[in-house]
């Protein structure tokens, strides 16, 4: 990957600060609205404008197979390493029975710096077969090329990058084609030795020989059965040899709790002992939280933390999930999206453990009628507190039948955080095609057009998939892009303090959140008013500190780790 290689940027000198090399890069965008956009519109879809035509194809015949409704996903990355982020969306495919047109395979959008998208999914040969879950996107090997890793109802895939634009299919050489039915994923340095591990969730012990005919006698109609039907299936943690192949090493590490049944994964240092940690979202069985304990040495504390059940001690179907520090404390919070009538949980990170803050949030109330999957800790107002985007819809296509007040296709969410942790809901008028009900799965957040407002791209079943532009605030914002040294080229796990207008935000790069997804790699921060953010920490993955300060708001600056003599 050319890191001095930026469409629509201009580049500043090399300057060397505290041992770190700076390049500082500059949008040429202003990020107002467009004038044909009317006031007050927050995200506008513009699918059809930017070329993105993937239609996603469950494959149903009308037998009701659980998979059909649980995917899809795809994740965001600059495989072709020219500063603009591209898409990978991923397809599931028929099942028996199914009659309908093909959806093809997943497909690979190449971001243009035009504010279009061209698919080079069969020049790069990154179009593979298999029924598609989700994917995640990071460079395992350490060469400087962004990888993508693609979870299935079955056997899943390994692509790496050669850095001329394709991709091989390495999964039997690297030794990580988990066969089981994988949801989300989400590569981290467990053990800190300086490349990338890989953890897998898997949910159900399901196959097309086991399923069952669910029906409910009043009225005498199927429907999608419930989880607990199947038996669940064990999660998988592969640890990366540093030669390109990996070795399962699940019991190795610790974690071997197989009473999961997971759907979402995020990865955070919930105790700021500079480890990374894994959280994952269960669906009705008691979340985990794998602490890391050192040495890649894990052990499951969901319970004592507080994090597995709700406020009622009651096990919650788990969705989506991410991580971010959502009243400013310094403590990572955690957000996992639940089943409708249950609502979504807010978890706040402290000292020793976590406190459930769904209701005081302004949060309860907003998630009862809905079922959300993908979602999105961000600073949508650029006011320097996290906000949240979630997306919604039911896994049963008949549930008005069952429950009157219920529906399949759900609207978007968005909701304003005040900063304090108290969130209000916005007026879907101001994002009319994001609020119109459909049925949300996967969904990832992306600067598509490098204007420094966060765009988000959503996954919906069986339908088509959408991308939402952020028509911007006016709030300061400051982007940053970590260039890690050794084999963690991405800096996965490296956590950034900001300090600016007399607030202080924390941050932490990853690779795998949401639901079945992975966002844009770059950290973003809203700084409201102020011009510049007087001082930036970063702690790199493998623990050292490096200091930049006075960095001009309106840009996004590339940090290259030096690396250690």
């Amino acid at each position: 990957m050319n890191t001095a290689k930026r469409a629509l940027f201009v580049v500043v000198p090399l300057v060397l600060l505290f041992g770190v090399a700076m390049l500082l890069l500059s949008s040429d965008r202003s990020g107002s609205p467009p004038p044909d956009q009317a006031p007050g519109l927050l995200f506008t879809d513009v699918t059809t404008a930017t070329g993105i035509d993937f239609h996603h194809i469950h494959g149903g015949s009308g037998q009701r197979y659980l998979p059909e409704t649980m995917g899809a996903g795809g994740c965001v990355l600059d495989f072709d390493g020219d500063g603009w982020m591209d898409l990978y969306l991923v397809q599931s495919g028929p099942l028996p029975g199914y009659q309908g047109p093909s959806g093809g395979t997943n497909r690979l959008f190449r971001n243009t710096g035009n504010d279009t998208f061209a698919d080079v999914t069969t020049r790069s040969g990154s179009g593979t077969a298999g029924y598609g879950q989700g994917a995640i996107a990071a460079d395992y090997d350490g060469d400087g090329d962004t990888d993508l890793y693609v979870t299935n109802f079955g056997p899943n895939v390994l692509l790496r990058n050669n850095g001329d634009g394709t991709f091989t299919d390495v999964t039997v050489v690297a030794g990580i084609g988990d066969p089981s039915w994988s949801t989300s994923a989400a590569f981290l340095d467990a053990d800190e030795d300086g490349d990338l591990d890989l953890y897998v969730v898997n949910y159900l012990d399901f196959s097309i020989a086991t399923h069952r005919d669910c029906r409910r006698a009043q009225p005498a109609v199927s429907f999608y059965c419930h989880p607990d039907v199947y038996p669940m299936s064990a999660d998988v943690f592969y640890r990366n040899n540093g030669d390109g192949t990996f070795t399962n090493a699940t019991a190795a590490a610790g974690l071997t709790d197989t009473t999961g049944k997971g759907l979402g994964v995020v990865v955070l240092d919930f105790d700021n002992d500079t480890r990374p940690d894994i959280y994952v979202a269960n669906d009705s069985t008691p979340n985990f939280l794998y602490h890391n304990r050192g040495g890649g040495q894990f052990e499951e504390v969901g319970l004592v933390r507080g994090v597995a059940y709700n406020d009622e001690g009651k096990t919650e179907a788990g969705m989506g999930v991410d991580a971010g520090d959502v009243n400013g404390d310094g403590w990572l919070d955690l957000f996992v999206t639940n089943l409708s009538m249950e609502a979504n949980a807010l978890y706040l990170g402290g000292p020793g453990t976590f406190t459930y803050a769904t209701r005081t949030a302004g949060l309860y109330g907003p998630s009862l009628p809905v079922l959300g999957f993908g979602t999105h800790m961000l600073d949508v107002d650029h006011d320097g507190d996290l906000d949240l985007v979630v997306v919604n819809g039911d896994v049963l296509d008949n549930i008005e039948l069952f429950n009157d007040g219920l529906t399949w296709r759900q609207k978007g969410q968005v909701f304003l955080n005040d900063g304090t942790a108290r969130f209000t809901e916005v007026d879907g008028g101001r994002f009319p095609s994001f609020a119109t009900p459909r049925v949300g799965r996967g969904s990832m957040t992306l600067d598509f057009d490098n204007d420094g407002h966060l765009d988000f791209l959503v996954s919906y079943n069986n339908d088509q998939a959408r991308l939402f532009r952020h028509h911007g605030t006016s709030g300061h914002w400051l982007g940053l892009q970590l260039i890690g040294a050794g084999h963690n080229t991405g800096a996965i796990g490296a956590r950034v303090t900001v300090e600016a207008g007399h607030r202080s935000q924390v941050a932490e790069v990853k690779a795998g959140s949401s639901y079945l997804s992975s966002s844009d790699p770059r950290l973003h921060f809203g700084i409201g008013n102020a011009s510049e953010a007087d001082r930036v920490r970063i702690r790199w993955p493998n623990g050292e500190i490096q200091v930049v300060e006075h960095l001009v708001a309106g840009r996004y600056h590339v940090v290259v780790q030096t690396p250690v003599p």
